[in-house]
């Protein structure tokens, strides 16, 4: 895609607990390449992709840190300028669940945007043994303002859907990312919301 017709570029942030599906996500998404023997990330992975969102061009700068504490020495700097931040449990892991307050603590404390938009993704669900249900999924989603997705790195279920609706909140988000975009590009040239594909697995808080 041609640099030109970008509307923006935006910072997107991968966090929560080792083994939940970060990386595979994130390749999914970029390579649409699943690799179950994906080693764990050692401190920070980055990719580059562009998405169009309502006949908007958008390319994501996305940032995958690695959940293990031992690498998390110099994390609180990858969450400066963030826009959007993708927090990612195991479905079948409820402690990967419980440590979400966790990582929303430090998230909202290194932050340099007080309206950066979260999305919640309950990853893993081509698994049978699952130990958080969807509505628990949903009323945390709920209670702390985020977006809410179930998905599957290995089956592609709501990946793809995850990313573009953060992007299209982020771009409905006044003030989040036209300060840096020069070409002076408003709101209302995004057009009105879609339904889009996704009504099936995004709740919009």
């Amino acid at each position: 895609m041609d640099d030109d017709s970008v509307l923006t570029t935006l910072k997107i942030l991968i966090i929560g607990e080792s083994d939940v599906g970060k990386s595979s996500l994130l390749l999914r998404f970029t390579d649409d390449v699943f690799d179950p023997g994906l080693a764990a990330t050692i401190g920070v992975d980055f990719k580059v992709k562009t998405v169009s969102v309502d006949g908007n061009k958008a390319k994501l700068a996305i940032w995958d840190t690695a959940g293990s504490e031992r690498f998390r020495t110099l994390t609180p700097s990858y969450y400066r300028g963030a826009q959007g931040a993708i927090l990612v449990y195991d479905v079948t892991n409820r402690q990967s669940f419980m440590k979400l307050d966790q990582w929303l603590y430090e998230l909202e404390t290194y932050s340099t945007r007080t309206n950066i938009v979260k999305m919640l993704v309950g990853n893993k669900i081509d698994k049978e043994n699952r130990a958080v249900s969807r509505e628990e999924g949903m009323k945390y989603a709920r209670k702390h303002s985020m977006l809410f997705i179930e998905a599957s790195a290995k089956t592609c279920d709501g990946v793809q859907c995850a990313f573009e609706e953060l992007v299209e909140k982020i771009l409905q988000t006044p003030g989040l990312w036209e300060s840096e975009n020069p070409q002076g590009f408003s709101l209302t040239d995004l057009g009105n919301k879609s339904e889009g594909t996704c009504t099936g697995y995004c709740t919009l808080i």
